[in-house]
C-alpha cells in the first residue's frame, strides 16, 4: 500500500533517475574510453567482438572412434514434471574439446589441473585451407609456421596456434571422418616437426586443429600427440570458425568443464577480437 503523496514523490524521483542515470552514462562512456586507451598503451588487449570456436555437439557429430558419439536421455518435461532435464552419456573426446597433458601421457595434468592462466592465450591462426583441398592427409610444417611469421611477426610466446585447413565445413558430415574402405581416415594435422618448433623454439602453450586430431587422420603413432602431451601442454580437436578470426591480434579462451581427474572435456571454446 502506498501512503497519501508518495505516487508524486516516487514520480518525482524516478524523473530524477532518469536524469541522473543518463549523466552517468555519459560519464562511464568515457570513463571506458580512456581506461581502453591506458590498456592499449600498456599493452593489454581490448576486444569487440567474441567469435564462437566450438562445434554444436548433437548425437550424429562425428567420433574419432565411432561409438564415442553422444547419446542423450530426455529425464523429465516440463509437460510432465513441471522442469526439463536430460542426461548426456559421452566420452571426454567428444565434439569441440581439449586434450589434457595426462591422455596420451602415463603421469600429467588432468584437466581440472590446467591453470586458467593456461586457457587464455594469444590466438596464431595457420591458413593450410589450399594444402588440405589438394591433399587430405596433409600436415601443418614448420614451413607453413615460418610463412605465418613472414607475415604477422614471430608467433607470440605462449600462445595457441590453430590450424585452419578448412575442415570445420565438413561437420557433421561424413567427409568429416573421411573413412576410406579399409575406414582409414583421412584428413589433415599437425607435423610433429612443427610441434617440436613451437615447444622449442616458440614457447607455445596449445595448438588447436579443427580436425577429429592433433595428427594426421592416417597416423597410427600418433607422434604429435605423444610429443605435445607429454610436455604439459594441451591440444583442442574439432575447434570451429577459424574463418571468422584475424590470422594474428586475437585472444583464445577455452573453457573446461572442471572435472576431477579428466584426460579431456568438451569445451567451449571462444576467441576475443
Amino acid at each position: 500500500m502506498c501512503v497519501p503523496g508518495c505516487h508524486a514523490a516516487i514520480h518525482n524521483q524516478l524523473n530524477r533517475r532518469g536524469l541522473f542515470k543518463a549523466g552517468a552514462a555519459a560519464l562511464a562512456a568515457g570513463s571506458f574510453a580512456t581506461a581502453a586507451r591506458r590498456a592499449e598503451a600498456k599493452g593489454v588487449r581490448v576486444f569487440n567482438r567474441v567469435v564462437d570456436l566450438t562445434h554444436t555437439l548433437t548425437p550424429d557429430f562425428p567420433t574419432y572412434i565411432p561409438d564415442w558419439a553422444l547419446s542423450i536421455e530426455q529425464l523429465t518435461t516440463f509437460a510432465e514434471n513441471g522442469f526439463n532435464t536430460r542426461r548426456y552419456n559421452m566420452v571426454e573426446h567428444c565434439g569441440t574439446h581439449i586434450d589434457a597433458p595426462i591422455h596420451f601421457a602415463a603421469t600429467g595434468a588432468t584437466t581440472d589441473e590446467i591453470p586458467l592462466e593456461d586457457l587464455v592465450l594469444p590466438l596464431a591462426v595457420i591458413d593450410v585451407r589450399a594444402q588440405a583441398a589438394e591433399n587430405p592427409d596433409y600436415q601443418l610444417s614448420p614451413d607453413d609456421l615460418k610463412a605465418w611469421e613472414d607475415q604477422h611477426g614471430e608467433i607470440p610466446e605462449g600462445a595457441c596456434i590453430a590450424m585452419n585447413s578448412g575442415w570445420a565445413d565438413k561437420a557433421p558430415g561424413d567427409g568429416f571422418a573421411n573413412r576410406d574402405g579399409d575406414g582409414v581416415m583421412h584428413f589433415p594435422g599437425f607435423h610433429v616437426e612443427a610441434a617440436d618448433m613451437l615447444m622449442s623454439d616458440r614457447g607455445a602453450l596449445g595448438i588447436a586443429s579443427d580436425t577429429l586430431s592433433l595428427d594426421h587422420g592416417a597416423s597410427s603413432t600418433f607422434d604429435t600427440h605423444y610429443a605435445w602431451l607429454p610436455s604439459g601442454r594441451w591440444g583442442v580437436e574439432c575447434i570451429a570458425g577459424l574463418d571468422n578470426v584475424p590470422a594474428a591480434g586475437a585472444t583464445v579462451v577455452v573453457g573446461v568443464p572442471k572435472v576431477g581427474g579428466g584426460t579431456g572435456a568438451n569445451s567451449r571454446i571462444m576467441a576475443l577480437v
